[in-house]
C-alpha cells in the first residue's frame, strides 16, 4: 500500500510491537517469534511494529533488525501494515531504511540518534536523509533526544511525502497542539508515551486515534477492551481499567531502571508465552517483581492465567 494510505490504515485502529524472542545465549529465535506474531494477528490489529522499542531495537545489530522485519512480514502475509525499527546516526538509520523495504516492511518508526543531542537544522537534515533513502512511509519518533517542533515538520513535511506519522512520546501539550493545528491531516498521529493507555482519552480530543499497546503481547483482549472503551467515551470503564491495572502495572515497571520491556516478558512468561531473557544491558524482573505482575494480571485477565495453566 502507499504510504499514505498505509498512515490512515494504522490511525484506525489499536497498534502492537511484538517482543522479539531470544535463547537464553541472547540469540533470535525465529520460529518462537513467527508463532507469537501470528497469535497477535489473530487478533483484531491495524498495525505490527517489528524491531520496536519493545522488539529492543535497540541491542539488534542492523541485519538482526532485517532478520525480525522479515519474520515479520511473512507472518503478517499482506494482511497488515508491517513497520520497522529504524535509528541511530543517518548513515545507519538509512541503510536500515533500505534493508527494512527489502525485507517488505510497509513503513519505518523512525526512534531517536543515538545519545547524542541536535539542534533542529540536525534533526531536519536526519529526518530528510533517511525519508529519500526509501519509498516507505516515515514515521517520526518524537521523544528524548530527538524533539522537532512544528515549524520543523511543516517543512519537512513539505519536502517529504513519504513523512506521513508523527507519534508523540514527550507529552507536551503545547507542542502537540500547535503539530495537529498546523499538520492536521497531513498526518497520522500516534499515542508513544509508555504506558500508552494512560494517556490515550486525553490525546484522543487531540487527534491522537491510536496508540502502541505493549501490553498487547500478553493480555490481547484486555488491551482491545480497553482501547474501545477509549474510543467509545466509556470514562467509567477507562478509569477502572487505569486503577486495577494499568497505574499498579506502571508503578511496578518503576522499580527497576529499563523495566519497559522487561516487565511485558515478564507478562509473557506468566501466561505462558515466554520469550526469554531481555538482552543486557537490560535486566529481567526478580522472582517477587514476577509474583507482584501475575496477581495484577490475575485481576484483570483470569483467562490470561488460565491458557497457561
Amino acid at each position: 500500500m502507499s504510504p499514505t494510505t498505509m498512515a490512515r490504515h494504522l490511525g484506525g485502529g489499536l497498534l502492537s510491537f511484538p517482543v522479539t524472542h531470544f535463547d537464553d545465549d541472547g540469540a533470535f529465535l525465529e520460529g518462537p517469534y513467527r508463532e507469537h506474531c501470528a497469535w497477535m494477528l489473530g487478533h483484531e490489529l491495524t498495525g505490527l511494529f517489528a524491531a520496536g522499542g519493545t522488539g529492543e531495537f535497540f541491542s539488534l545489530t542492523p541485519a538482526e533488525v532485517a532478520t525480525v522485519v522479515a519474520a515479520a512480514v511473512a507472518e503478517a502475509g499482506g494482511k497488515l501494515p508491517v513497520i520497522s525499527g529504524c535509528g541511530y546516526g543517518t548513515a545507519i538509520a538509512t541503510g536500515i531504511a533500505r534493508d527494512a523495504e527489502k525485507a517488505g516492511a510497509d513503513g519505518l518508526l523512525l526512534l531517536p540518534p543515538y545519545l547524542v543531542g541536535a539542534k533542529q537544522e540536525g534533526l531536519e537534515r536526519h529526518i530528510e536523509a533517511v525519508c529519500r533513502a526509501t519509498g516507505l512511509g516515515v514515521i517520526v519518533y518524537n521523544r528524548d533526544n530527538a524533539v522537532v517542533d512544528d515549524e520543523t515538520l511543516a517543512r519537512l513535511c513539505d519536502r517529504n511525502p513519504n513523512l506521513v506519522g508523527f507519534k508523540d512520546g514527550v507529552g507536551d501539550i503545547e507542542l502537540m497542539t500547535r503539530i495537529y493545528a498546523r499538520m492536521g491531516d497531513r498526518l497520522t498521529y500516534i499515542g508513544g508515551l509508555p504506558t500508552a493507555e494512560t494517556f490515550a482519552t486525553p490525546y484522543l480530543t487531540m487527534g491522537v486515534t491510536t496508540y502502541s499497546s505493549a501490553i498487547f503481547n500478553f493480555m490481547p483482549e484486555w488491551a482491545l477492551a480497553f482501547y474501545k472503551a477509549v474510543r467509545a467515551g466509556d470514562h467509567a470503564e477507562t478509569m477502572q481499567q487505569l486503577r486495577d491495572f494499568v497505574l499498579p502495572y506502571i508503578t511496578l515497571r518503576n522499580q527497576g531502571r529499563g523495566y519497559a520491556v522487561s516487565i511485558v516478558k515478564a507478562g509473557m512468561r506468566i501466561v505462558g508465552r515466554d520469550a526469554g531473557p531481555v538482552r543486557s544491558p537490560l535486566t529481567d524482573l526478580t522472582d517477587a517483581e514476577h509474583e507482584r505482575l501475575r496477581v495484577l494480571i490475575e485481576r484483570v485477565s483470569p483467562k490470561a492465567l488460565a491458557a497457561a495453566a
